[in-house]
């Protein structure tokens, strides 16, 4: 009986220790997808900043209005903002999934969690840098007019 006991016990530790180890996976998955609100919100500013600045600049040349200056900066600051939300949010998730990665590894150096499933870098924040990138290069091309999109 004491036998079984120690069994059912050591299947319950077991299980805990497993359940831990794979909240740390749901962990991740929720600030992957706090980092693809973010992903989300600033593609629109960025974009509806660009298409703004863009709309305006190309009535202006067309001869339509006079002057873009009003609306081209109200763009220009959307995009600005877009980026910098961006930047923020990349910030937040690096710090985030620092602290985490360390408090896995704690948990899995006192052997309270196993630590074997991986814990890959994060696409999203892939995707971020790369989004980071294409508002970045909108800025100059909207400010200096190079790049890609000018």
């Amino acid at each position: 009986m004491a036998d079984q006991q120690l069994t059912g016990e050591a299947a319950s530790v077991e299980l805990s220790s497993r359940r831990t180890g794979m909240s740390f996976q749901r962990t991740r998955m929720s600030a992957d997808r706090t980092l693809m609100s973010v992903i989300r919100t600033s593609l629109s500013l960025i974009g509806f900043g660009f298409t703004i600045a863009q709309f305006f600049e190309k009535l202006r040349d067309a001869g339509t209005i006079s002057r873009a200056g009003a609306p081209r900066n109200f763009g220009l600051a959307l995009v600005f903002l877009g980026v910098a939300l961006l930047v923020m949010g990349i910030l937040y998730h690096l710090q985030f999934m620092h602290g985490l990665r360390a408090e896995r590894k704690a948990m899995t150096e006192a052997h309270v969690i196993h630590g074997e499933s991986i814990f890959p870098v994060s696409m999203t924040l892939v995707t971020a840098v790369i989004l980071l990138l294409i508002g970045i290069a909108a800025i100059m091309s909207m400010v200096f007019r190079i790049g890609p999109f000018g």
